[in-house]
């Protein structure tokens, strides 16, 4: 009963509009109050989810994003991306979509992606004679892969409730990121020739090559954070912080377009960022605690596996839950709810748990770009200029091919596992 009213509460709080990490936390301490526990437990279990030393890496890969993205970064992917497929029919949304995948290796969030991509993209493929909203979802669409191509925010969270390696659940990421990408590029591509969407100039391979060169930098932090770490050279905390330097390196002395007078606002930006992903981590794990403490990861797996314990069945009931929890609920939040209640039910059919932390991430990031929570779907909409319901129209294409990646995530173990097993 009162397991109930918790999520009542909290839902509530949701769809009042309360902030999720506020959320969390007015409906943990409504369930307390109701149990008459000491208020002191709110303290112990906010630090006992924050106390990682795995943690300490969010910050530095945020900062490192914003200045890599201020060094000018973003101009330079989408310059190489433009030159690359640019001449082919809708060739803008296709570079739209490559310039997602190569700053994906930067930024590893979803919400930096659409802000930065997006911002550029968007009313360039208006200019240049897309529609408002085939443009917003293009954006929208391809920002999904920024949190599956390592480094990923959201895979560190997984790795450090599972004590998982996140070297291993970068490299697993690696696969189902690019199968994304590419299949976001089919419908793109089929769209845009459908409607007569324009083509640019084929370049020169002198002028790719030259974009190229000039991305190179951007684009190496992938290689250097990823084979840093699996090659035992830094732990993820460590790497964080040498992908700050190269950042402040390649920004300052290789592109010369990051301002030093620039670098506390960045500074100030990023603790931001961390400070709102930490809130929300520690009021996700008193909320976690207090479902552990109503058996909620039991009952969970007893009604589950109740339905059914064939496999194929218990992945897609799995499936279901977190898409429909990802309409409304932020990434990070969920994963530190239900990754722990989740897991069990996933081992007792034979998921890896890497696989499976896969798995959930990539489910959780489709509910970006869905309504009423979808926040790439609202930042993409708002560049657009375009209202959200056309915009969700023009997504459905693109959700689909989400889909359709997803399943092949849940049911072929090798698409994430390949990588991880090659090089151990």
């Amino acid at each position: 009963m009162m397991a109930l009213l918790l999520f009542l509460s909290f839902l509530a709080l949701i769809f009042l509009g309360v902030p999720v990490a506020f959320s969390l936390g007015l409906s943990s301490l409504f369930y307390l109050f109701m149990n008459d526990i000491p208020l002191t437990i709110i303290p112990q279990k906010m630090f006992g989810g924050l106390n990682s030393f795995v943690l300490l890496c969010i910050p530095g890969f945020i900062l490192a994003g914003n200045l890599m993205n201020a060094g000018g970064i973003t101009d330079r992917i989408i310059h190489f991306a433009n030159n690359f497929v640019g001449h082919i029919r809708g060739g803008l949304g296709l570079a739209n979509v490559g310039s997602s995948m190569g700053f994906a290796g930067i930024s590893g969030t979803a919400l930096a992606d659409v802000s930065s991509i997006g911002a550029i993209m968007i009313p360039a493929m208006k200019k240049e004679g897309y529609g408002a909203g085939f443009s917003a979802a293009v954006t929208a669409s391809s920002s999904t892969v920024g949190p599956i191509i390592p480094p990923s925010l959201p895979m560190i969270i997984v790795g450090t409730l599972a004590s998982v390696s996140i070297g291993d659940l970068f490299l697993a990421g690696a696969l189902p990121g690019l199968l994304l990408g590419f299949g976001l590029m089919i419908p793109t591509y089929i769209i845009s020739v459908r409607r007569n969407y324009p083509k640019g100039e084929r370049k020169s391979l002198k002028e790719i090559g030259k974009s190229f060169t000039g991305a190179f930098w951007a684009l190496f932090m992938t290689v250097i954070i990823l084979f840093g770490i699996l090659g035992g050279y830094f732990t993820p905390t460590e790497a964080s912080v040498i992908a700050v330097l190269y950042a402040l390196v390649v920004g300052i002395f290789i592109y010369k377009e990051l301002p030093i007078k620039k670098i506390p606002s960045l500074m100030l930006d990023s603790m931001t960022s961390t400070a709102s992903i930490m809130l929300l981590v520690g009021f996700a794990n008193l909320f976690g605690w207090i479902m552990v403490s109503e058996q909620i990861p039991q009952l969970v797996a007893s009604v589950i596996l109740g339905i059914s314990d064939n496999p194929i069945i218990v992945i897609l009931l799995i499936n279901l839950l977190l898409l429909f929890v990802g309409t409304f609920m932020e990434t990070i939040a969920a994963l530190v709810i239900l990754f722990p209640v989740l897991l069990p039910v996933a081992m007792e059919v034979g998921m890896d748990p890497v696989q499976f932390g896969v798995m959930m991430v990539l489910n959780l990031v489709l509910g970006l770009i869905t309504p009423p929570v979808g926040v790439c779907l609202f930042v993409a909409s708002q560049i657009g200029k375009v209202s959200i319901g056309k915009t969700t129209k023009e997504l459905m294409p693109f959700l689909g091919v989400g889909l359709i990646v997803l399943l092949l995530v849940a049911y072929i173990p090798q698409i994430t596992l390949f990588l991880p097993n090659l090089l151990k």
